[in-house]
């Protein structure tokens, strides 16, 4: 991290620099400045995390023509963050270069926006727009400030130990021994994995925004209802908002975007997508996972307008809620498939758990207690669906209110007595205690 920070603040100021340059060596040494730190941080990316993925897949090659598999000599720990923090760094760059903010002088300053606690390790991966320009200011307590933060934090707190790690307990007793089990059963898991990922990532962010705002900082939302979403596109929008957009920025719109043909556009997006799979693991698991959310909306895009030509023919009403119903309940269906992939530990054990979900249609598992049998009793199984449930609620009244502005037009008894509950429920239902296995952040591996 120390060197990541060191090489784009110089690089900032290089740039900076070079824009005082002639206009013949201005260009010149802005993209070199730029391309260095890239070339840099990204090596650095690649040593901790693609490496030994990169050896491996060239071992497989050399098996196939008969030369001697490469041995690796130094073995290397996984830094916590490295994926998160490296792009922050990098974005920053980025921005100097193109012009959107002045070079930071101060190293200090600079250093604060690359290690920033309460988002440092699992975002959102801050913009130098934003977080950068915060730390220039002057800050204060404010009391609804932290009132506020107090609150989003306890509500992150219900999402992990409440949501997230007793749904992790089904899922993993189902991915572990995957074999004894099959239909439903699975899809269960898998739609169980589902709220675990979400609720587990979206009680990180807002933990750390909880935290920036009781000191006076405002960090980027990430998540805005994602399982709401009418279709793929719309739920990338809505999804790990922060790296989402960093692509978007980065890498899609460099590529050329959407202002390009349409086979040229849909490569744009394949590629996009790929990387983001490969940001997230070095494994071919999770490069699948990214072609399939990519070949979605690619598939999704062609097929748009004869849709809407047979919804058109058919006369079929597309502003009323069963057709937004339905598409949404797609759009789920889909994002739930992609997921198995990212939770399998490689690409055959996904096909295998894709297979076993086939070859069974038994729906009675939802009647004869079966579901209660998969790592959580019968009281923990109806827990999780209770709190499942106040989850969607929660999310459906943030689709069109904020939950904020809302309390505080509440009287004062109803905000306490909300608040207690939410704190008793943790302490009730929460998953710790001497007997639990403590369950990390998923997105702390990457």
């Amino acid at each position: 991290m120390a060197a990541s920070t060191v090489t784009t603040y110089l690089s900032g100021l290089l740039i900076s620099r070079s824009n005082r340059e002639s206009e013949k060596k201005r260009e010149f040494h802005r993209r070199l400045w730029v391309t260095l730190s890239f070339v840099f941080n990204l090596s650095i990316l690649f040593l901790y995390k693609y490496f030994y993925f990169a050896v491996e897949n060239i071992n497989s090659f050399f098996s196939i023509i008969g030369m001697e598999a490469i041995q690796p000599k130094f073995d290397v720990v996984l830094p916590v963050g490295i994926s998160f923090y490296t792009f922050q760094a990098l974005s920053y760059t980025m921005d100097v270069f193109r012009g959107d903010i002045y070079a930071e002088k101060n190293i200090a300053k600079y250093a604060l926006f690359v290690s920033f606690f309460p988002q440092l390790v699992a975002g959102p991966i801050e913009r130098s727009k934003n977080l950068l320009i915060q730390i220039n200011e002057r800050h204060i307590f404010n009391y609804d400030n932290a009132k506020n933060g107090l609150i989003l934090m306890a509500w992150g707190f219900f999402q992990k130990l409440v949501i997230a790690d007793r749904a992790a307990i089904l899922v993993n007793t189902v991915f572990d021994d995957y074999q004894l089990y099959s239909g439903f059963q699975i899809v269960v898991a898998v739609l169980f994995f589902a709220v675990q990922i979400y609720c587990d990532f979206s009680a990180y962010t807002d933990i750390a925004k909880g935290a920036a705002q009781i000191i006076g900082f405002r960090l980027m939302d990430n998540f805005k209802q994602p399982y709401f979403a009418t279709s793929v596109q719309d739920f990338w929008r809505c999804w790990h908002i922060s790296l989402s957009t960093w692509f978007r920025d980065y890498l899609y719109i460099p590529l050329g975007g959407s202002r390009c043909s349409t086979p040229r556009r849909n490569f744009n997006i394949l590629i996009t997508f790929l990387v983001s799979g490969l940001w997230h693991g070095a494994s071919w698991n999770f490069v699948i996972w990214g072609g399939l959310n990519g070949m979605y909306q690619i598939i999704g895009d062609f097929l748009k307008p004869h849709k809407d030509a047979i919804y058109d023919k058919l006369r079929v009403r597309t502003d009323v809620f069963s057709f937004r119903f339905g598409k949404t309940l797609v759009t789920f269906l889909l994002v739930n498939f992609t997921w198995i992939f990212f939770r399998a530990s490689d690409v055959g054990v996904a096909f295998q758990i894709i297979a076993r979900m086939l070859s069974e249609f038994n729906p009675w598992v939802f009647f004869d207690d079966s579901l209660c049998t998969m790592g959580l009793n019968y009281r923990e199984y109806h827990i999780a669906i209770a709190s499942i449930l106040v989850l969607f609620i929660y999310d459906f009244i943030s689709r069109s209110h904020s939950i904020f502005e809302k309390l505080s037009m509440q009287n004062a008894l109803f905000r306490w007595l909300l608040y207690t509950t939410l704190v008793l429920s943790i302490l009730i239902f929460g998953v710790y205690g001497t007997d639990y296995v403590q369950t990390q952040f998923i997105y702390f591996q990457f």
